[in-house]
């Protein structure tokens, strides 16, 4: 007898040592909660800092290879988007199985499906509209447009506005030899600062919208994106004119011929898709749940209208069009591609994020007290991770911090109206700072992609960090931050 329980002793402590060692093998520890998430304490407090080191990779890769090994990076970015996921999913469910399968769900559901619905939506619907004839790329008029594509931005989103825009603006420009600066501020105004205003216009607002937060309250970020939309202009069309001449007059003799717009028609589904959207925020249904994740029936039919406008656009628009429109799957499949391995690596650093002060930024969240430390902090975080859930992040540290315990329709409430400065940072910062890297925003690598398809010579990742955001923009946030926060 004693002999058969020192064997099932053994047995019990083999068993242990396997659920305990093959996860640290690979430098995980496992909780005893792993295999049920339905009684898992926040994933984020459980996780150490360097497992973040996947989502680290992948932003070298990119920031890297298409400077060092440019053949290498186009034929192989798609094998190495996947290493990098695997990387990380690999070691990730076998520490937490249960656990690790919710979230890797949850963010391909939740976060990345979405997002990738919207921009292929606005990517195909955008692709059928053609400006024919050509303006004449003077400094004024690339000025001029700039800001109208900013004015748009709040109303049909950043990302519609960049896909309605840039390519009319590159044609616009097609006989200038300088053309980098164009695309830069186009991608910090058109793709980031113009969505500040209304909940269409960016994520972040949109979630705040979700959380209770009225939909015309984001009005009152009008002045900070007035104070720096002017100043961007102002430096641009400076920037532009000493370009302009300094090219020979052979390169900039071409003029502007007379215009029209085809494919109109094609505004009829983009209405729909803005409308999905809004639809979306204002219809709160019951939530479905299914392999452990909560799914809720108006981001599946939001999902499904932008899918049936996008098919209508593509329908409706004649091959001729998107030809003319120099139209091509290209840029969307490197997006899809990329930021599929982006959003599966970044899930340790978003759960430790919403973790807050349980997690290892405990630090960082626990330092952020006043108006100008949460513009900061959400900026500079939303500049490498996706702004939305950094928005919320915060959000929420204010909901705590101020309103413990209430619950979250009063405390919304009462945040817009007795600490309304403290949330109005977390929204600039969320949505300016997405300007500072290429995958800060959406439509950022989006309009990235294209430029490059038409012969621009875009920057590297760091090239563009540290020839146009630390020298140009930090400074211009600077003054935001003191002006307003």
């Amino acid at each position: 007898m004693p002999q058969a329980t020192t064997v099932l002793q053994i047995t019990r402590l083999s068993r242990r040592a396997r659920a305990w060692l093959l996860p640290c093998a690979v430098g995980f520890p496992t909780p005893s909660w792993a295999a049920s998430p339905a009684s898992a304490p926040d994933l984020g407090a459980a996780l150490p800092l360097w497992s973040v080191l996947p989502f680290v990779g992948i932003l070298l890769s990119i920031a890297l290879f298409p400077l060092l090994a440019p053949r290498f990076w186009h034929h192989h970015y798609p094998k190495i988007s996947l290493a990098w996921a695997l990387a990380l999913a690999g070691p990730f469910l076998l520490a937490y199985r249960q656990a690790a399968v919710h979230e890797i769900l949850h963010i391909v559901t939740a976060d990345y499906v979405p997002f990738i619905v919207l921009l292929w939506g606005l990517f195909t619907v955008a692709g059928g509209i053609v400006l024919r004839g050509r303006l004449a790329g003077t400094p004024g008029v690339n000025t001029l447009f700039l800001l109208v594509g900013t004015l748009a931005a709040s109303w049909v989103g950043t990302t519609g506005a960049a896909m309605l825009f840039i390519r009319p603006l590159l044609r616009a420009n097609a006989h200038r030899k300088r053309k980098v600066h164009l695309v830069v501020f186009f991608i910090v105004l058109v793709a980031n600062v113009g969505g500040s205003l209304t909940p269409l216009g960016d994520p972040p607002l949109l979630l705040g919208f979700l959380h209770g937060v009225p939909f015309f309250w984001t009005l009152r970020l009008f002045a900070p994106m007035a104070l720096l939309t002017g100043c961007l202009l102002v430096v641009f069309y400076a920037f532009d004119s000493l370009h302009h001449r300094r090219e020979a007059a052979a390169a900039r003799g071409a003029s502007g011929t007379s215009l029209r717009v085809e494919g109109l028609y094609n505004l009829v589904p983009l209405a729909g898709i803005v409308l999905a959207v809004l639809f979306s925020g204002a219809w709160h249904a019951a939530p479905l749940h299914f392999a452990g994740v909560e799914w809720h029936p108006q981001n599946i039919l939001r999902n499904a209208l932008i899918v049936a406008m996008g098919a209508l656009s593509l329908w409706w628009t004649p091959r001729e069009l998107r030809r003319a429109n120099d139209f091509s799957w290209e840029p969307m499949r490197e997006v899809a591609i990329l930021f599929a391995g982006i959003f599966i690596t970044m899930i340790p650093a978003l759960a430790i994020l919403r973790a807050g002060e349980h997690g290892h930024l405990a630090w960082l969240i626990g330092s952020v007290r006043e108006p100008w430390q949460y513009f900061w902090a959400t900026g500079l975080l939303s500049s490498f991770l996706d702004n939305a859930p950094t928005y919320l992040t915060f959000f929420n540290s204010q909901l705590g911090r101020f309103y413990p315990g209430v619950p979250e329709p009063q405390a919304v409430a009462r945040l817009i109206h007795e600490h309304a400065l403290y949330l109005e940072a977390v929204a600039a910062g969320s949505v300016f700072m997405g300007a500072n890297t290429y995958i800060g925003n959406a439509p950022n690598f989006m309009v990235k992609a294209i430029a490059e398809e038409a012969g621009v010579a875009m920057p590297s990742f760091f090239g563009y960090l540290f020839k146009w955001t630390v020298p140009l923009l930090l400074p211009l946030y600077a003054v935001v931050s003191l002006v307003f926060f």
